[in-house]
């Protein structure tokens, strides 16, 4: 049934999308407003779209919304990493010993263009582009904003205001500088930037590499990474220091040092690239940091949700299924505190908070786990145990990466927490030759059972 309040959403992509959507669905009255333009009639991703790793807690929110039988066929299934060396040579790593388990490649620009024409084919919603947020009036419930094309300012009044708007969050900013309560807010920079760059597809259209992986050149302080899009291309991206080691993007400033950084260190990815050096010139250079803050909302007038209230880095490709899963949480709370604003702003970020904030630190693990600890022969052997224990007891055994990417039933705190104490277990034990890959199973499930437990019941637990 139709609801009262009339609702301004900043930001229209993933998460404000998703959010118009649902609330749509719901009967509010919801007005959406955008900086860009419409990504459905013009090309805006320009070097910086980062193809995204679709996987459970993203497909909660898809079902919740009723569309999960058009996401599935813009999604390409990726069932592990496949590593490359310096010499060509691949191997294939599972993400999960469980069968028909895998994580998706999908496009940005496609998600969100079906999440904004479903949106926008509802009544009750209305989205707007090419409109800038100046600031945000969160006691008076006003936005002010600025016509991109004709530069006129114009204000827009609501009973309730989303800042789905990004990393770089209008809403946030007016929490932050007005500083009518308090506010605690952090952004803190990798040392490394990302440059996306492309494996274009054979002339008669077909993947040149695997398709159904995500690729991963593993150099120890940097990578580059390929995930593969449907018409046969793979959307790859390099993470390099900006000012450390022989090559960072500092001094890569010239198609022959370029090109010899890649002959290099990626020489199999370099075959596959005959317009890298355009490319590298074209493509901006963009850095990779985390956003954290808290209180998301201020009284019952105004809530942060997605990357506007922690925005993280993209090594556990779980940034927007965080945030799609922001709006699942946000929707539960809805029904708990039916018509009290405040109790729902309140009880969601209280209870969220603790997730986001591990997610974010998960993802800096992943950095490090995938630009240097997969090639490390410790590693691939705790790989090989976690996948045998997942193969052998899929009810009962989740590696750390399964309990965060596949196991939506729990939070990221719970998956943090159990995950890194199996990762710490294994590796001691592999490290004093107490356990053995070719042991009996249920012996090795009994020997990382007790020793995960022990480490959480003494509380020696750090990061691995």
């Amino acid at each position: 049934m139709p609801r009262q309040e009339n609702i301004l959403i900043i930001g229209a992509g993933l998460c404000g999308s998703l959010l118009a959507l649902r609330l749509g669905q719901r009967g509010f009255n919801v007005r959406v407003i955008e900086m860009r333009q419409d990504l459905r009639k013009v090309d805006i991703s320009a070097g910086r779209s980062i193809n995204l790793a679709f996987s459970n807690r993203g497909l909660k929110a898809i079902k919740m919304v009723g569309l999960d039988s058009k996401v599935e066929s813009l999604c390409i299934p990726m069932h592990g990493r496949m590593i490359h060396d310096k010499e060509g040579n691949t191997f294939l790593s599972n993400y999960s010993g469980r069968e028909n388990e895998s994580i998706n490649s999908i496009s940005r620009e496609l998600l969100t263009a079906l999440l904004l024409d479903e949106a926008e084919a509802l009544d009750n919603v209305t989205i707007e582009f090419n409109k800038r947020s100046i600031k945000v009036d969160f006691e008076a419930k006003v936005g002010h904003f600025e016509d991109t094309i004709s530069g006129d300012a114009f204000e827009v009044s609501a009973d309730l205001i989303f800042g789905t708007d990004g990393a770089g969050s209008s809403l946030r900013k007016s929490y932050f500088q007005e500083r009518k309560f308090l506010f605690s807010f952090s952004q803190n920079y990798l040392t490394h930037g990302y440059k996306e760059l492309t494996i274009q597809p054979t002339k008669s259209g077909e993947f040149k590499a695997f398709k159904n992986a995500l690729h991963i050149w593993p150099r120890g302080d940097f990578m580059i990474i390929a995930l593969p899009n449907l018409e046969g291309s793979f959307t790859v991206t390099l993470f390099l220091s900006y000012e450390t080691g022989e090559y960072n993007f500092n001094n890569l400033t010239t198609p022959e040092i370029v090109t010899e950084f890649f002959k290099k260190e990626f020489p199999d990815a370099l075959d596959l690239m005959p317009n890298l050096v355009e490319e590298f010139f074209e493509n901006p250079t963009a850095p990779l940091g985390t956003v954290k803050c808290f209180p998301w909302h201020y009284k019952g007038n105004s809530l942060l949700l997605g990357d506007s209230a922690h925005a993280i880095v993209p090594f556990y490709g779980q940034g927007m299924n965080a945030s799609f899963e922001d709006v699942v949480e946000f929707d539960a709370f809805l029904d708990r505190h039916e018509g009290d604003w405040e109790a729902t702003f309140k009880a969601f970020e209280t209870h969220r908070k603790v997730d986001t904030d591990a997610i974010a630190d998960l993802a800096i693990d992943n950095f490090h786990e995938m630009k240097d600890h997969i090639a490390n022969p410790i590693f691939q052997e705790k790989r090989k145990i976690e996948m045998a224990l997942e193969a052998e007891f899929p009810e009962t055994y989740y590696s750390k990466y399964s309990l965060v990417t596949f196991k939506e039933t729990i939070g990221y705190n719970e998956a943090m927490t159990v995950g890194r104490a199996q990762d710490k277990a294994i590796l001691n034990m592999l490290s004093a030759q107490k356990i053995d890959p070719k042991e009996n199973l249920k012996d090795q499930l009994k020997k990382v059972q007790e020793e995960t437990k022990s480490i959480l019941t003494e509380g020696t637990l750090t990061k691995y």
